[in-house]
């Protein structure tokens, strides 16, 4: 490939758009381009990454037994009606109708088209296990498309559907993708992560994330060093010890005048107490139904964790009319006494003694309040977000915390879909039933996206080796001196005929223009051809990632890169194991 005929669009500037690391250098690089909000265009060099992220998860999810098909994009709404998620997936789903009028959906995923496709096809326990794939585009409607292929409308996936005939075999085809994925994340070269993680509108009964470790990630992580523990806020569990709560005497409750405190921190400063000393009282609507929720003042609700444990459909905060209705008073002065309605606390309130909270009168706040004297809860859960510092729930020694991007889910479905689409086989006793599921993704756009995260500097995109577009730049300073020419159309020639894959800049550029570009997007290995090292029959080689570059033989370039490639090509650990 020579740069004089490659589609690449490279910026200067950095377009305003673009808010993250990933955004900004995939335009920049010309990689990318937007064609509407959240919906973007892939130029050649994004689609060789894309095409060789696709290559080792393909490769990885046949060596697990999966086998590849393609299912259509566009899905009949009879299928979703069937399942029951038609009318409570949400304003995300992609929805049409077809000149006959039958509505049709633009598929988010596709759990019901492939559990009717194996149901029609599949009947007995001895056609089990079975794992399909496909990797195609996918289309979300999200409200707010940002971070360029981080969180776009159309995106491209790969998910795969496992079918059993029991639990046990669900264990076993889950932990084939789980060893798989350690796999293609090691043989893409990312650092990553695997957390314990709620299974969202997929449903199922246990999942895991893929994290890939990034400073811009979107997802909080705790983590244990000591036991390998690690979830996502959303899901990591909090953990309390009776010795951290210090017993105090309880005091009589008493009603104090704040006038024009309403933030935890501004009642703080006129009591002078801390936040810690607070309890946070948060309205929602719960299917419906007003609730209220007590976290400590300092904490922060988890509005997934409420959810699950209400086992509600639908759930968001409720607006201020709706709370003064019910309750007189508006947000910042709403508090559990006296409330007449169900009220779910944070397990950190239940050890708390003589804490303050709103009283449900404006401008006033009840100092000394105590669970169980002063109200009575609907129930005391694990509703907040674990934080840095907290307790392990495998160990107990404090957890740590990093961000991080997901990039692959896997779920333990059961029998959510197969039964709900009365998709079913005949066992090995003659008795029918339903198929026992699992569904597994792997955002490969988001992927790449995510490995520019993990891998530049102030030039540009480092790409890993295994993923870069090309493996090696040929820039000869100076294109219209034959000498320098001829030496890299050589190298180009032979290196092709290895099998290496090589970008020559036959550009009539300037050497800092060419070497810019080099940076900008990315290329491992940069051959420099200059007069100086060609009187000594010498080229210039430069890792991406190094600073310094390194005097080569001519006659001995092609050994010592195809040596490089070759240490590079290994799979080394460099995941971190639950």
């Amino acid at each position: 490939m020579k740069f004089s005929q490659l589609f690449l669009p490279t910026l200067r500037e950095v377009p305003s758009e673009a808010e993250i690391i990933s955004h900004q250098l995939l335009l920049r690089a010309g990689f990318i381009r937007k064609a509407s909000g959240g919906v973007y265009s892939y130029l050649p060099l994004a689609y060789r990454v894309i095409r060789k992220i696709e290559q080792v998860v393909r490769e990885e999810m046949d060596r697990a037994g999966g086998q590849e098909i393609l299912m259509p994009i566009m899905q009949p709404a009879e299928l979703w009606q069937k399942s029951g998620r038609w009318d409570v997936y949400g304003e995300e789903m992609f929805r049409l109708r077809d000149r006959h009028e039958r509505n049709f959906a633009l598929g988010p995923t596709h759990e019901e088209l492939i559990t009717t496709l194996v149901d029609t096809d599949i009947h007995s326990y001895r056609q089990l296990p079975l794992l399909l794939y496909q990797m195609q585009n996918k289309y979300r409607d999200e409200i707010r498309p940002r971070f360029g292929l981080m969180r776009g409308r159309e995106f491209i996936m790969k998910d795969l559907y496992s079918f059993d005939a029991d639990e046990a075999g669900l264990d076993i085809s889950y932990r084939k993708m789980y060893e798989a994925y350690h796999r293609i994340f090691q043989r893409l070269r990312l650092q990553y992560r695997v957390v314990e993680a709620d299974s969202g509108a997929i449903g199922g009964n246990e999942s895991h994330e893929y994290m890939v470790l990034a400073e811009n990630g979107e997802s909080a992580i705790v983590f244990c060093d000591k036991c390998h523990y690690a979830a996502n806020v959303e899901k990591a569990e909090c953990v309390y010890k009776e010795a951290d709560v210090a017993g105090e005497e309880q005091l009589p409750l008493e009603l104090v005048h704040t006038p024009g405190r309403k933030t935890i921190e501004e009642v703080g400063r006129f009591l002078q107490l801390g936040n810690e000393k607070q309890v946070k009282t948060l309205m929602y609507m719960a299917d419906g139904e007003l609730v209220a929720a007590l976290v400590r003042g300092d904490r922060e609700l988890n509005e997934i964790k409420l959810k699950n444990a209400l086992g509600c459909m639908e759930l968001f905060m409720a607006d201020e009319s709706t709370v003064r209705t019910v309750t007189g008073a508006g947000f910042g002065s709403l508090g559990p006494i006296g409330m007449e309605l169900r009220i779910y606390m944070d397990r950190e309130v239940a050890g708390m003694d003589n804490f303050v909270c709103g009283a449900n009168r404006d401008d006033y706040h009840y100092c000394n309040v105590n669970a169980g004297r002063d109200f009575v809860p609907e129930a005391v859960l694990d509703i907040r977000n674990a934080r840095e510092g907290d307790y392990c729930p495998g160990c107990g020694e404090p957890l740590g915390l990093t961000r991080g991007i997901e990039v692959g889910h896997i779920f333990k479905l059961s029998t959510k879909y197969s039964q709900a689409m009365e998709a079913t086989f005949v066992d090995q006793d003659g008795e029918r039933r339903p198929f026992v599921m699992g569904c597994y993704g792997i955002g490969i756009s988001r992927t790449m996206a995510a490995a520019v995260e993990q891998n530049f500097d102030e030039n540009g995109i480092v790409w890993p080796l295994a993923i870069a577009p090309c493996q090696v730049v040929i820039v000869p300073i100076n294109s219209k001196k034959e000498d320098q020419m001829a030496v890299a159309n050589s190298l180009y020639e032979e290196l092709g005929r290895h099998g290496v894959e090589v970008l020559l800049d036959d550009r009539d550029e300037r050497a800092g223009v060419k070497f810019k570009d080099a940076d900008l997007i990315g290329i491992p290995i940069r051959v420099t051809i200059g007069p100086r090292s060609l009187q000594e029959k010498q080229v210039e080689m430069k890792k991406r990632w190094e600073k310094e570059h390194e005097l080569v033989n001519t006659d001995q370039v092609v050994e010592t890169i195809l040596e490089f490639i070759a240490v590079e090509s290994g799979c080394d650990n460099l995941g971190v194991e639950l």
